[in-house]
């Protein structure tokens, strides 16, 4: 895999890992898929034409996400595959959104010719919508996890075997990639990544069953719970490129902005992350499925995840100040319920009660403000015997874009005008840790100097663009 570089590379900017990881989570959830396309063709041969054609769908597209791995094909490129992926899923396996259901005055909105057209838009906007959010470990395929199991809970319920079949496949192989995906006490980081093969395998997937499944001639949902199903995906992506839009960027422009990214710089550890997403995603489903079942009018339903998405939109519409606001409820998460982890008390100096510690994390807050890129991270003491209660200290990483990098003297210029500020302003102290290994979370555990470089394997750095300080008051 490596000499097809076939292999994600850590970078200073986007990646958020420390060592060659592989993209070849598809090629498990392929192989799930050819299995479960043997017994289709065998058993159910009425839906032959259609296994065929779902076949050619996704062997192209899991091709063209392998080339993509590989040598970096243009969106443009890539969106034009997908088109045609589309088309012919449209047009020769014949699913295809005809109606969209009793959206006004309980008569079925009928797309006619615009069916086509729908389709199409829908199906480029489910390959791509997982892919943008598969940017943490174990996420996009927890997240993929729960949309499935909630799709099989209607394929189950309608007795629609085939599509069944289609679903548990699927439902194996991501679990068996999320085995070597997610992070737990005995992975550090992740042996394989989904990749572009993958994830835009699993993205035609959820737009062919979820097309599917909410058509006639016996469907086992309605359109809108479609939209539910998917929503995180769904409400990331549209809330990304709006913003880029909203910017004068183009939508397609990469950037920090989605919502794991928000997380992360909040101060969110990967498996917070991939939690509170996964808790999210499968609330707002559990939700489309249950005004579905309890026949809830598809208008109120439709015009509920429409407000959702607005309302997320408004939130991230300046995603500083959504930084800040997380940044805040996680401190008091973390003091409050106690989910700090534990530091060690020779590495921090630092040790406040809960009420101290929230009062030193709202002035640095205050005094920073939303436009600075910080993190700000709460660890428990280790006890000792005098401790009448629980004791926390903090760390605080000043985050440095790429383009603000600067002279090793520029950066002691900008350290020492910051540590003035604080201790002329609010008495507080920034004691600047040098590269050492702590006992940080796995997700953010090395602090590293501006210009420092962390070799410690399997663990993320912050990375050279990152200044590390513990805050003393």
């Amino acid at each position: 895999m490596y000499a097809l570089n076939l292999a994600d590379k850590p970078d200073d900017v986007h990646k958020l890992h420390d060592v060659h990881t592989p993209f070849v989570g598809g090629i498990g959830i392929l192989a799930a898929l050819s299995y479960a396309f043997i017994i289709i063709i065998n058993h159910y041969p009425e839906h032959l034409q259609k296994c065929i054609v779902l076949v050619t769908c996704s062997t192209l597209i899991f091709i063209t996400g392998f080339i993509d791995d590989a040598v970096k094909l243009s969106y443009k490129l890539r969106f034009l595959i997908q088109a045609i992926v589309a088309l012919v899923m449209i047009l020769v396996g014949g699913v295809v959104l005809e109606e969209l259901g009793a959206l006004f005055l309980e008569f079925p909105l009928h797309l006619g010719v615009f069916g086509v057209i729908f389709t199409l838009i829908a199906t480029i906007g489910g390959i791509n919508a997982l892919n943008m959010i598969d940017g943490v470990d174990g996420l996009s395929g927890s997240i993929a996890l729960v949309s499935l199991l909630l799709i099989g809970v209607t394929a189950y319920i309608a007795q629609d075997q085939h599509n069944l079949l289609l679903i548990s496949a699927l439902t194996g192989g991501v679990i068996g990639f999320l085995y070597f995906n997610l992070r737990h006490m005995y992975q550090q980081h992740a042996r394989v990544f989904l990749g572009d093969n993958g994830s835009m395998l699993l993205g035609l997937m959820f737009a062919w069953l979820l097309v599917d499944l909410s058509q006639e001639p016996d469907p086992s949902m309605t359109p809108v719970t479609a939209i539910w199903l998917f929503s995180v995906p769904l409400m990331d992506m549209f809330g990304v490129m709006l913003r880029r839009i909203c910017a004068g960027q183009s939508p397609f422009t990469p950037d920090r902005q989605h919502l794991h990214h928000l997380l992360m710089q909040s101060g969110f550890r990967v498996n917070e992350i991939v939690f509170t997403m996964v808790f999210l995603h499968s609330l707002l489903g559990i939700t489309g499925l249950a005004g579905m079942y309890l026949d809830v009018p598809e208008f109120a339903m439709l015009l509920g995840f429409i407000t959702l998405s607005v309302g997320y939109f408004y939130l991230t519409y300046q995603p500083l100040r959504f930084i800040a606001t997380l940044r805040n409820s996680h401190i008091l998460l973390n003091t409050r319920l106690g989910f700090a982890p534990v530091s060690n008390n020779k590495v921090l100096i630092g040790s406040y009660t809960c009420e101290e510690t929230e009062t030193i994390a709202k002035v640095i807050s205050n005094e920073f403000g939303p436009e600075m890129n910080y993190w700000l991270k709460v660890f428990k003491k280790s006890p000792e015997p005098d401790d009448a209660g629980k004791k926390y200290a903090l760390i605080l990483h000043v985050w440095l874009d790429k383009k603000d990098r600067a002279t090793k003297e520029m950066v002691r210029l900008y350290i020492a005008s910051l540590q003035r500020r604080l201790i002329d302003r609010q008495g507080i102290h920034l004691h600047r840790f040098s590269n050492r290994k702590t006992d940080f979370d796995s997700a953010t555990d090395i602090v590293g100097g501006a210009f420092g470089e962390s070799k410690i394997k399997g663990r993320r750095r912050l990375g050279p663009q990152a200044l590390s300080f513990e805050v003393v008051r």
